[in-house]
């Protein structure tokens, strides 16, 4: 009996492009040959480590702030884009990250905006930012909160430039397709409430009995935003230093602190979790990763983190990166702190957040 003739492999696969141009125009593909592109076995971020210096950014945005007014720029912001990521306007795949410049006089209308946002306030004096009619006036080290959809202005009454950075979900948000955004409504802006009303009411570990107006139902409480616009600096940098007297200290994290909803125990904000962690001088993290690509904020102390084998020296203001499942290190020269933000809180509702503490240094 003769064997079955086959189809020569040079004809097969002229079959197989013929196939995929035919169905390409039904709109269709053949997952087979994107699966592992599509469903890949651990993380493949496009960001990369990144790293910038404060005094480099900074005299890029005093030379912005010459060129142009806060009214000409409408946010003068300079974005930290991450170099994996050219053109996006990410310093992750899902986060937004810049640091802003205001002058001496200068303002930011009222607006508002589906993302949320988030500010670490880096630098001077006489800054305010205005959520729903409050104001809070910013000092550094503080982290202050703007949550999705609440009307916000921003203000500098003090002699001399502010900075803060800005870290937004707007690629979350704009991967939904659900932006929208409004401004220059004053008129549409709540009732003034006196400042310090917030954390007067929330910032102490009491809560008003009853809620306050706003607070919200117990059904739906966890998807709430913090009523508490600014976390003080002075008050985190507290506890930290209690923490690291009586410890114990976390090897892969030394002494952490992760941001708080008081109404609910969550974060602050529904898709981004944001915390401050204390290194003594000399203490080197464990290799450690995680799902949620971080930024990191010095702001106190010097250092060097190792990130996928990527090497930054560090000092205060500066900004950092570390994309998702990259692993990461760092080691204090003196004792720091470091503050940092990440989708984490997204994927936790999402169940998709992982870490790994027993991997290997790179």
């Amino acid at each position: 009996m003769s064997a079955p003739s086959r189809t020569p492999p040079s004809e097969q696969l002229n079959a197989r492009q013929a196939f995929y141009r035919q169905i390409s125009g039904q709109n269709l593909a053949p997952l087979w040959e994107r699966v592992r592109g599509l469903v890949p076995r651990a993380p493949q971020p496009a960001a990369q480590p990144a790293h910038w210096k404060y005094s480099e950014v900074r005299a890029s945005l005093l030379q912005a702030g010459a060129l142009l007014s806060a009214e000409e720029a409408e946010r003068r912001v300079l974005i930290l884009e991450n170099p994996g990521l050219a053109g996006q306007s990410s310093i992750t795949g899902s986060l937004f990250s810049g640091l802003q410049l205001l002058m001496p006089g200068e303002r930011a209308d009222p607006h508002r905006h589906a993302a949320g946002a988030l500010r670490l306030f880096l630098e001077g004096s006489g800054a305010y930012t205005s959520v729903n009619g409050e104001r809070t006036t910013m000092a550094p080290g503080d982290f202050v909160i703007t949550p999705g959809g609440s009307w916000h202005a921003h203000g500098n009454q003090g002699p001399g430039p502010v900075i803060w950075l800005d870290g937004l979900d707007v690629p979350i948000v704009n991967f939904f397709n659900a932006s929208f955004a409004e401004g220059e409504e004053e008129a549409r802006m709540p009732a003034p409430r006196p400042e310090g009303d917030c954390e007067a009411r929330y910032a102490g570990a009491l809560l008003p009995d009853p809620p306050s107006a706003g607070a919200g139902a117990a059904s739906g409480l966890a998807s709430l935003p913090s009523p508490l616009l600014n976390y003080r600096y002075s008050r985190a940098r507290q506890g930290l230093a209690v923490m690291q007297r009586n410890g114990p200290i976390d090897p892969c994290q030394g002494v952490k602190l992760r941001y708080a909803n008081p109404l609910t125990g969550g974060e602050p904000l529904p898709t981004m979790t944001a915390a401050l962690q204390l290194l003594a001088a000399g203490f080197e993290t464990a290799p450690y990763r995680s799902t949620d690509g971080t930024v990191f904020v010095v702001v106190e102390g010097t250092g060097r983190s190792r990130i996928a084998g990527a090497v930054f020296d560090w000092q205060p203001s500066d900004v950092f990166v570390a994309p998702s499942w990259a692993v990461r290190q760092h080691r204090a020269e003196t004792e720091a702190v470091l503050f940092s933000f990440s989708d984490r809180a997204a994927q936790e509702k999402l169940g998709l957040w992982r870490e790994d503490r027993a991997v290997t240094a790179p």
